[in-house]
């Protein structure tokens, strides 16, 4: 398929204009998360991309460090300017770095994490077929709001069924979700129970 051989180089053209479109956004987050933060503005972990081969997704810090012994939930943890932040999922705005190196596209199942991939049947891997993205078809379906189950499986459908306009029908609904936000701090497992394998 055409378009499965040309989306890298979408995504990369689209990444840097969208990047270059929200430097200054980016700029002002930066040195505001820099003094907030103490000095520490991004947040890295280890996430699986397409073939399972392991990147550091690259994300705005907005939660305060964990405290030795403590037990917070992660809600607990987000700061005031990191529950803005959130709410406009302007945390996802480094993503595009990301995008940028070859690491993640546009869109695409959202990358979990690491300790998962031991966990997923055979269908469930399908996910890692394709680069991971900053929104997905799970993400305007549902996000946090529906199990882990039916998330994969709309991962899967999103692997099965990669075109041009299934991509730009994300873009647009997850636009409109920007537009009207819902489910403030409903990103990458900030409310999901662990992934504990399917029955």
């Amino acid at each position: 398929m055409i378009y499965r051989t040309i989306k890298h180089i979408i995504d990369f053209i689209s990444a840097l204009l969208a990047f270059t479109i929200l430097s200054p956004v980016f700029f002002i987050l930066l040195i505001i998360l820099l003094i907030v933060n103490r000095g520490s503005a991004f947040f890295l972990q280890e996430r699986p991309g397409k073939n399972e081969k392991i990147f550091k997704i690259i994300k705005f810090k907005t939660m305060r460090d964990q405290k030795p012994n403590e037990y917070a939930h992660n809600l607990n943890r987000v700061t005031k300017v990191g529950n803005i932040i959130r709410k406009y999922s302007l945390d996802e705005i480094p993503q595009l770095i990301n995008v940028i190196k070859g690491d993640m596209s546009i869109v695409g199942p959202r990358p979990l994490l690491v300790k998962y991939l031991p966990l997923y049947n055979k269908r469930q891997k399908k996910r890692h077929n394709v680069r991971p993205g900053i929104t997905g078809w799970a993400q305007v379906k549902g996000r946090n709001a529906i199990s882990w189950d039916q998330k994969f499986e709309h991962d899967v459908y999103y692997v099965e069924n990669q075109s041009l306009t299934l991509d730009i029908k994300v873009i647009l609904l997850t636009i409109k979700r920007l537009i009207k936000p819902e489910g403030i701090n409903n990103n990458d497992n900030l409310n999901m129970p662990e992934f504990i394998g399917s029955k």
